[in-house]
């Protein structure tokens, strides 16, 4: 069959999915080096880190990004905020002790995570509020506000 001339389907070329008569795939039974199996099968590697899902709005005084950490410790959050951008890190630790032979399946994310999120304006970074209710991180950073005016008097000296 010549594949070459076959136009693949949006799903195919969305999910980078061939079919089994379209190519053969040589499979090789060693795991590879550096890299370790979960509990999907899926390989992973030693230094991966998440990458966070936000959720990121305007309210007019303030931007506001919430995302999920549950099972997250306070102290192992780290926020880091500048004029233009918001830096979540932190780590889900798991504090159980289960041979992996014995799951059926393991979809949890255990390990470090973070995220970089570019700020839709400039916001003021010590003007910051960050809270955490029932897993849900709620941080609230005031935008600047261009239209403020101060009138400052000049004394003579």
């Amino acid at each position: 069959m010549n594949t070459q001339n076959k136009k693949r389907s949006f799903f195919d070329r969305l999910t980078g999915s061939i079919r089994a008569e379209e190519e053969e795939i040589e499979v090789s039974a060693e795991p590879i080096k550096g890299d370790k199996k979960n509990g999907n099968g899926w390989m992973e590697e030693e230094n991966e880190e998440l990458e966070l899902t936000v959720d990121v709005y305007q309210t007019p005084t303030d931007i506001m990004v919430q995302t999920m950490v549950a099972g997250v410790k306070p102290e192992d959050l780290e926020l880091t905020i500048a004029r233009d951008m918001i830096t979540i890190k932190g780590k889900r630790e798991e504090n159980r002790n289960i041979d992996e032979e014995n799951y059926f399946i393991k979809e949890l994310y255990w390990g470090k995570f973070s995220r970089s999120i570019l700020l839709p304006q400039e916001v003021e970074p010590e003007e910051v509020e960050a809270t955490e209710k029932h897993g849900l991180l709620t941080i609230k950073i005031q935008k600047v506000d261009k239209e403020k005016k101060n009138t400052i008097k000049v004394k003579s000296i």
